[in-house]
This record gives C-alpha cells, sequence and structure tokens, in this order.
C-alpha cells in the first residue's frame, strides 16, 4: 500500500488500480481517498458502475473521451467479476488507456491466473488488502484515539481487540463508541472498555468453546442463549463451534511442530493475539479429544438435515456434552 499513498501524495496516478483482498474497511478507504485525490469536487468526469453485467464497449468509449475542463477522468467499477471471467476485451484494451483516464476497480473475488489481473499488474497497480496483525491494529487504533486526545495502556487496547476482533470497520465503530462514552477524560480504562464494546460472535464462540472444554455448562448454554437472543441461527453457532475445534486442531498440530506464534499466525491467517488466545485451549487436550469433537459436529449437522433433531436442540445436546467423553 506504500506506492497507493505515495501516487496519493504526489497526485502521480497510474492508469488503472486493483483495490482486493478481504479487508473492507481498506478497500472503501483507498476507494474514497483515490477518488477525492484524482477528481476533488469533480463530478462531471466521474463514472461509477457496479455489478456484474458492465457493458465494456461503453467503459472502453469513456475512457477514449477526453476529460472535461479538467486533467483526469475517473471510471470506478465494484464487484464486477471481469477478474474471474468475461474480461478478455477489457485486459487486450488497457494497455492502450490513454493517460486522461484512471480506472480504479474494487473488487472482491480475483483470480490472479486471469488475463485482467495480469493486464492491471502490467498497466497499473493492483493491491491487495489484507487482514491487519495485532500490531498494526493497535496503532491504528491508539492513533485514532490519540487524535481525540484520549490515552490507553497495552492492556486495554489488547482488551479491546479482543473484543471487536480483527475487522476494521467493526474497530472504527466501537471507537466512535469508546470516544463519546469517555468524553471528557482522557484515559481509556480496562472498565470502560467492558462498559461499551461489544463482543462479537466468534468472541463469543471462543468463550463457549471455554466454558464446554472447562465443563461449565451452564455458561456454555448462556452464552448460546446470548447468540440466539441475537439472533443467530443454531446451524451458524454449529458452523463456528466446528470452525473453531478444527482451528484448535491446527494448532495443536503445530504446536508439536515446535511453531512459534507469528508463524502460527501467519498459517492460519489470524492475528497472533487470537492465536496467542487459542494455544493454551490446544495445549489442554490431546489431538484425538478435539478431533472427536470435530466428528461430534458433523454428526449433529447431519442428524439435523436428515431430521432426527431440531437445530436448537440439536446444538444445545452438543454443547451439553462432556467434552472428554466425545
Amino acid at each position: 500500500m506504500q506506492t497507493l499513498n505515495q501516487d496519493i501524495k504526489e497526485r502521480n496516478f497510474k492508469r488503472v488500480y486493483l483495490l482486493y483482498g478481504e479487508e473492507t474497511f481498506l478497500k472503501k478507504s483507498y476507494k474514497n481517498r483515490l477518488k477525492e485525490a484524482v477528481l476533488g469536487d469533480d463530478t462531471m468526469n466521474y463514472h461509477y458502475f457496479e455489478g456484474k453485467g458492465i457493458n465494456v464497449s461503453e467503459i472502453i468509449g469513456l475512457a477514449d473521451t477526453m476529460p472535461f475542463f479538467a486533467e483526469k477522468r475517473l471510471i470506478l467499477m465494484e464487484d464486477s467479476g471481469f477478474f474471474k471471467s468475461g474480461g478478455e476485451e477489457l485486459a487486450e484494451y488497457l494497455p492502450e488507456l490513454p493517460d486522461t483516464t484512471c480506472m480504479v476497480f474494487v473488487e472482491s473475488e480475483v483470480d490472479k491466473r486471469s488475463r485482467m489481473f495480469k493486464a492491471v499488474k502490467k498497466t497499473g497497480y493492483a493491491a491487495e488488502m489484507v487482514r491487519q496483525d495485532s500490531a498494526q491494529l493497535a496503532k491504528w487504533a491508539g492513533g485514532i484515539l490519540a487524535k481525540e486526545g484520549k490515552k490507553i495502556a497495552g492492556s486495554t487496547m489488547e482488551l479491546f481487540l479482543s473484543k471487536t476482533g480483527d475487522d476494521m470497520e467493526n474497530i472504527r465503530s466501537e471507537l466512535e463508541k469508546l470516544i463519546s462514552y469517555t468524553m471528557g477524560r482522557d484515559v481509556v480504562t480496562a472498565q470502560d472498555v467492558e462498559d461499551i464494546c461489544t463482543t462479537q460472535v466468534t468472541n463469543k464462540i471462543f468463550d463457549m468453546i471455554s466454558a464446554i472444554s472447562g465443563r461449565q455448562t451452564k455458561k456454555a448454554m448462556e452464552l448460546y442463549e446470548d447468540l440466539l437472543i441475537l439472533r443467530e441461527p443454531p446451524m451458524r453457532i454449529l458452523f463456528l463451534i466446528a470452525r473453531q475445534f478444527n482451528q484448535l486442531l491446527l494448532v495443536r498440530d503445530m504446536l508439536g511442530k515446535n511453531m512459534g506464534r507469528a508463524e502460527m499466525a501467519s498459517s492460519l491467517k489470524l492475528p497472533p493475539f487470537v492465536v496467542g488466545k487459542m494455544i493454551p485451549q490446544a495445549k489442554a487436550f490431546t489431538k484425538e479429544q478435539i478431533r472427536s469433537y470435530v466428528q461430534l459436529c458433523v454428526d449433529t449437522e447431519e442428524a439435523v438435515k436428515q431430521g432426527r433433531l431440531q437445530d436448537r436442540l440439536a446444538v444445545e445436546l452438543l454443547i451439553c456434552r462432556d467434552f472428554r467423553q466425545a
């Protein structure tokens, strides 16, 4: 993203940009920054297209048209699908794109083997927006708080991120709540975080599994009821439980290979602080115990699909099952 920041700062733009990856907040942020940097308040030379079925001939026609009393014309396309299929004609055209036009693609799915991806790499710049690690998130969140005159301890920031997860859109939203809640004070405390910040569903799942593994059935059921109140479908809760146990199995295997936390985080594509919370859970059980619970999740799903159990009851029975007897 250094290239993007430099281009925006110097107002020296490439003819085409591709913003892709799983971090929605960063894609949205850089899309808006590019638009502002290229055009400012100019709306006459701005063209926006969204979704599949975009007319390539229309795009090429606009791209070849000189901007109206401006240096650049901006064509912005979101989730066009051209980087999966149907982008051959546009890929062939990109090398001929005039310097007076800037194209920006914002995509959820990208095939790096596609002609469009290769054409953008050759003609312009492709920026992958990935999930940020805990250190980057802490620095970013701390910077936002600092601008508002707020201070936060490292341990409090870790608590905050453990509640929000690594989604930057959610972190930004929770920061706004925290800033408003601490109006008139310059220090954000752990109690502030506990009082105002919402624990994400995946974090509740993590706590539920801690309760299940610790034979705290009542606590696990209370967390399950909380999720149902939040209108989380039982089958999605089952999916998240199964996914968490699968991740624990991977962590258990990596521990056996003496892999460090950072290496595990990179392999699992999870923030290091999340992996740090999973390691004690994984250490508490054998691979066989974790595998048996994964199989229980599979069996539970099958029972629901075959109509032998109602979904809510099926998950309740799974939660109440003694982990070590699974």
